[in-house]
């Protein structure tokens, strides 16, 4: 058959007209001795439904590989953000203010479409398994070394003492390393950067400078129990009015960001008696200061503890904020609360009072007392009420350590 092929091949070239002129027979004659090996060869090797392993190479070069270029996508837009936010360093060293460019909702979708949660419990465990002894003084000291730890102030500077990561995030300062300021009625809750501060207007809190959340959905709608601090109010009455419990006096708010590298542990900002607290499970976002420039109401997606009560000047709430790594928020006299639960869905809250037949209060909190602690850090948003005279002793974007002062009269 392969034979036949070749000689019909043949006997068509020596029949064309226009190369009869131009062939010579010789040359003929060397082409047919060129293709006496495939006379030979069997006739399914032309079949084009053979297998032919020199092909392969050919058609797989034009498969579409997800992983690399989901890589070169996301490096790509990870190197573009990066470079946005170098732009901006640069433009305010200049002292140029830059106009927050905000994320869009297809952005912001697609980051809580990532498993944060999930990401952050596998986190939480890995904080839990002990290190070897040997191994305990490299580990801490590159993440000494990569935050600028000071552990200086630890109350035990012994790298070794500390099992895991978990106890290290944790650990406690000595007694004077953090004297608490008696003069002003606010003082600082944790260790950390001021992101923003001031009164609230028209029910929006500022997370910082030019973006916005909106208070209600933060802090949850107003559900009146007996139970709860919160008196009834007209349904007229906005969010704000109905927080504000003394004629003459104002809602304030300020915004501490506790970075990788700072003190983990939260105290009571002044004397006040907490009531209530509201669980919100969410995302786990991360609540840096770039990203709180780029995600508005970046504070109501995540998940968040909302604790409420009264002090000497009517409502106070201290607001923990949890995200990615930090899915685990402790409050220390509620040993009820479990956040970063797989049994609690987002978009839902949890109520629980402390105010019971028994104990008509609440939880008395002193000015410094411990209160709760992150794993690893957060933000931590205080929302209260004060009379019109009273003044913070701020500056947007400074360190501020725990016991240092808010405000005062």
């Amino acid at each position: 058959m392969a034979t036949s092929v070749v000689h019909r091949f043949l006997r068509l070239l020596h029949g064309v007209a226009p190369w009869r002129s131009s062939l010579h027979h010789r040359e003929i004659t060397a082409l047919s001795q060129s293709l006496q090996p495939l006379w030979k060869l069997p006739f399914r090797a032309f079949r084009t439904d053979a297998r032919k392993v020199h092909t392969a190479p050919a058609r797989t070069t034009f498969l579409l590989r997800p992983l690399p270029i989901l890589l070169a996508t996301g490096g790509g837009y990870a190197g573009y953000r990066q470079y946005e936010k170098y732009r901006e360093r640069e433009l305010e060293k200049l002292g140029l203010e830059i106009p927050p460019k905000l994320a869009g909702h297809w952005e912001v979708a697609l980051y809580k479409s990532v498993p944060t949660r999930l990401l952050s419990r596998a986190w939480g465990r890995l904080n839990q398994v002990e290190l070897p002894h040997w191994l305990r003084r490299p580990v801490y000291s590159l993440y000494i070394w990569t935050f600028g730890v000071n552990m200086k102030e630890a109350a035990v500077e012994d790298l070794h003492h500390y099992r895991n990561l978990s106890e290290f995030f944790r650990r406690k300062l000595k007694p004077q390393a953090r004297p608490v300021c008696g003069l002003h009625s606010v003082i600082s809750p944790s260790d950390g950067k001021i992101l923003n501060f001031g009164q609230v207007k028209n029910c929006e809190v500022e997370q910082v400078k030019g973006v916005t959340y909106s208070l209600e959905s933060f802090l949850g709608p107003r559900t009146y129990t007996e139970d709860l601090p919160f008196p009834p109010a007209a349904s007229c009455d906005s969010f704000k009015n109905q927080l504000v419990t003394r004629e003459g006096n104002e809602l304030y708010h300020c915004v501490i960001y506790l970075a990788p590298g700072d003190y983990h542990c939260f105290h009571s900002p002044t004397d006040w008696t907490v009531s209530h607290r509201r669980h919100f499970p969410g995302s786990l976002m991360s609540v840096n200061p770039g990203m709180a420039r780029w995600i508005k109401e970046l504070f109501c997606h995540n998940e968040r503890v909302v604790l409420t009560g009264d002090w000497k000047h009517g409502f106070f709430s201290l607001t923990a904020v949890g995200a990615t790594n930090v899915g685990s928020i402790r409050i220390y006299f509620d040993r009820d609360l479990h956040t970063n639960s797989p049994r609690h869905s987002k978009g839902s809250y949890n109520d629980f009072s402390f105010v019971t037949h028994t104990n008509r209060e609440g939880v008395p909190m002193r000015k410094g007392e411990h209160l709760g602690e992150f794993n690893l850090g957060s933000t931590i948003v205080l929302i209260f009420e004060a009379p019109k005279d009273f003044n913070f002793q701020l500056k947007t974007g400074q360190k501020i350590r725990f016991g240092e002062a808010l405000g005062s009269l």
